[in-house]
């Protein structure tokens, strides 16, 4: 019998004695005259059974809603346990009822042409979410902008993946993720046309207000690429800084400036990396690298 000591009192009403609980009954009881106080306490602890396929997953209320699953998480799944409540293994007509049963229970819960559609691309998203890094917010931000397309007939006609690429591309430009319409495109197999096809008439119908990309947090993106050290990173940064006080970065591509100003500060401290290294790297030309090399020397007055 495991014991262990309680301080919810000061000690027995009767005696002043210590209190102590039974773990497996649940009883509180004096340690000196044995007075019960509480037959059965409640159970606050996690529960014991799992009602989903991950076995290592012991709550009581199951995974949490989230708009990235087709059913939002609020749909009932058998298990594939194969075993009854006691813990015995089934028997083989039953375990063939059972297996019948969640055949029928999966094809339920997507008899609907929307259901269907949003199950292939959330598993999609699921994939993208790996490829990309993305995290938890976005990916339900991302989520959210493919409901709302298919919820009033965007996606009828178009293939899901452009749609979803677009939506994706959407949450992560909202979120402030530095991720580029070249990046979406490959990690979903899609032509960069048609995810960009897709994201200018999600902004059009959707009314989505999306904010300007920040050449600053472009920066750390392509340093880890080409493997500049940090303090290359804080002098680029410093000239981007500046170049946004003086309103030189308006109109110009995010990604380019940033790769201009890393190849500014890696002349500046004797880095011998190449353009076309970091042209590969922010996946921008070299003539862009150029122009945006020039326009800040001559703007900033940098020495070189």
């Amino acid at each position: 019998m495991i014991m262990q000591t309680l301080n919810f009192d000061s000690g027995c009403r009767r005696c002043k004695g210590l209190m102590l609980t039974d773990a497996s009954t649940g009883e509180r009881y004096c340690q000196t005259c044995g007075t019960v106080i509480v037959e059965r306490i409640e159970d606050s602890r996690s529960g014991q059974h799992s009602f989903s396929d991950n076995q290592g997953d012991k709550s009581r209320t199951g995974s949490p809603n989230s708009l990235a699953i087709h059913d939002r998480g609020l749909a009932t799944i058998i298990g594939n346990t194969n075993k009854d409540v006691t813990g015995k293994s089934l028997s083989s007509s039953m375990k063939y009822s059972i297996k019948r049963l969640r055949i029928w229970d999966n094809r339920s819960q997507t008899h609907e042409q929307v259901d269907k559609n949003l199950r292939t691309a959330f598993f999609e998203l699921d994939k993208l979410k790996d490829k990309l890094t993305l995290s938890d917010a976005v990916v339900e931000k991302a989520a959210l902008i493919y409901r709302k397309a298919v919820g009033i007939g965007l996606v009828r006609g178009r293939s899901i993946q452009g749609v979803l690429g677009a939506a994706a591309y959407a949450a992560c430009r909202d979120g402030g993720t530095p991720r580029t319409l070249n990046d979406v495109s490959d990690a979903m197999n899609v032509k960069r046309k048609d995810i960009s096809k897709s994201y200018r008439m999600l902004v059009n119908k959707l009314d989505l207000k999306m904010p300007v990309v920040d050449s600053i947090s472009c920066v750390s993106k392509i340093a880890s690429r080409v493997g500049l050290d940090e303090k290359t990173q804080r002098f680029a940064l410093e000239i981007l800084i500046e170049a946004k006080s003086k309103e030189i970065t308006a109109g110009k591509d995010p990604m380019g400036l940033a790769a201009a100003a890393l190849y500014i500060s890696c002349l500046k401290h004797d880095i011998k990396v190449s353009q076309r290294e970091i042209s590969l790297a922010s996946g921008v030309t070299e003539v862009t690298i150029r122009n945006r090399y020039k326009g800040l020397h001559q703007s900033l007055d940098l020495a070189k």
